[in-house]
């Protein structure tokens, strides 16, 4: 008996030597015993380019300004790697051409010519809901290549929600605006870039 007590006391010790030496390892710049602040960690991780800041936050001026006005489908840029629907839609279900309209107290997909993507709404919100500070990390948080994406390019997922409701309009419409000078549609797993037709 007294032998497996001692082996069993011998255990205990070796594993509370090794998560004290884990511990210390883990973190061998911190000298105090005190917890990290909110600034010291969460903070640093927010604003890294290694990462995606998902919050949901109003628009910014900036992005306000660009994202406003009347958009054209200009071209197909490819399809999201989760789904790769080329083989049933080689053209990008044809929206090349078609127009959307964003406005500050009006959004209307009418212009698209699949009605399954037309909504139309009156004072909508439009949040950011991520936003990522390069081409990696937007990859890792969306896994969708969009062609011609920079490493250093900052990409805002841009949300749409009816003001009365609070609901999001489908997922089949989704906006990415690039570095404020560049929009992208998301349609299903299509990806389609836009251009802007007025103000």
């Amino acid at each position: 008996m007294k032998k497996i007590l001692l082996v069993y006391i011998m255990i205990m010790l070796m594993l509370a030597s090794a998560c004290g030496n884990v511990e210390m390892t883990s973190n061998p710049n911190n000298t105090s015993s005190e917890p990290k602040s909110e600034t010291d960690e969460s903070i640093i991780s927010k604003n890294t380019s290694e990462s995606c800041l998902v919050e949901r936050i109003n628009l910014d001026s900036e992005t306000e300004k660009y994202f406003y006005g009347t958009w054209k489908v200009e071209k197909l840029l490819g399809f999201a790697n989760s789904y790769n629907d080329a083989s049933e839609y080689p053209t990008g279900q044809k929206f090349i051409g078609d127009e959307i309209i964003i406005k500050k107290d009006f959004f209307s997909s009418k212009g698209l010519k699949y009605k399954k993507y037309q909504y139309e709404l009156k004072n909508p919100l439009y949040q950011i809901t991520a936003t990522c500070y390069n081409s990696d990390s937007f990859y890792r948080l969306y896994k969708i290549d969009i062609p011609d994406l920079n490493i250093n390019d900052v990409v805002k997922a841009i949300d749409i929600s009816d003001p009365s409701t609070k609901l999001s309009i489908p997922v089949s419409v989704s906006f990415l605006v690039v570095n404020n000078d560049r929009l992208i549609l998301l349609s299903e797993a299509t990806i389609f870039e836009l251009k802007k037709i007025t103000d």
